[in-house]
């Protein structure tokens, strides 16, 4: 069974304008990725971190190393959504012989953290930001606490309400051993409303 925890951030200015920047640097290097994806077909993770890791590390020397393999992750998981799954207009078996379209990321795409890059430790946040880390108390229930000990931690997202807040959503597996967790479409859309789908000419 997974569950899903989501903390909204308290932010100054500086500090939301700090999450923004993130937001919009890692959609800068998901777009990076995507033409690769349409070009080879490829999106599983490791070969397409094999594909790209290094040109973009090249290409973004800002952003820290484990942000670009969590901005690979992103792309494919991305790519599983709109080019596998069977709602989709963009899967595979509708496409038949067409190129693939290609994937743009926007600047509120959502951005992946792991535990190099987050960690939640007695009520206390940090996280990776492209100026340093930023730190957070959390004012967690019991209950919210012992998850973080107890369940396996499948993904860690930051995303931006529409109200404009940042929000993190902690997702857990109780069975450690489940395979990873299928990205699904967003209730209201057949895709996900953070990529435009530029179809091939």
């Amino acid at each position: 069974m997974n569950s899903t925890l989501r903390i909204s951030l308290t932010t100054d200015a500086g500090q939301h304008a700090r999450l923004a920047q993130l937001q919009s640097a890692f959609a800068g290097v998901c777009n990076a990725i995507a033409p690769t994806v349409q070009q080879t077909k490829v999106w599983n993770r490791v070969a397409l971190h094999h594909l790209t890791y290094r040109n973009l590390r090249e290409q973004f020397p800002a952003m820290g190393s484990q942000m670009v393999c969590n901005a690979i992750y992103s792309v494919s998981r991305t790519c599983r959504m709109v080019f596998q799954h069977p709602q989709s207009p963009f899967n595979l078996n509708q496409l038949g012989a067409k190129p693939l379209p290609l994937l743009r990321f926007s600047d509120n795409c959502p951005v992946y953290f792991d535990r190099h890059t987050l960690s939640v430790k007695k009520g206390h946040l940090s996280m990776y930001t492209l100026d340093g880390r930023l730190h957070f108390a959390l004012a967690l229930s019991p209950e919210n606490e012992a998850d973080f000990v107890a369940k396996k931690l499948r993904e860690i997202v930051l995303s931006k309400r529409q109200d404009g807040v940042f929000e993190l959503a902690f997702q857990f597996d109780d069975q450690p051993d489940a395979g990873a967790l299928e990205p699904k479409p967003s209730s209201d859309s057949e895709f996900p409303e953070y990529v435009v789908v530029e179809e091939a000419q």
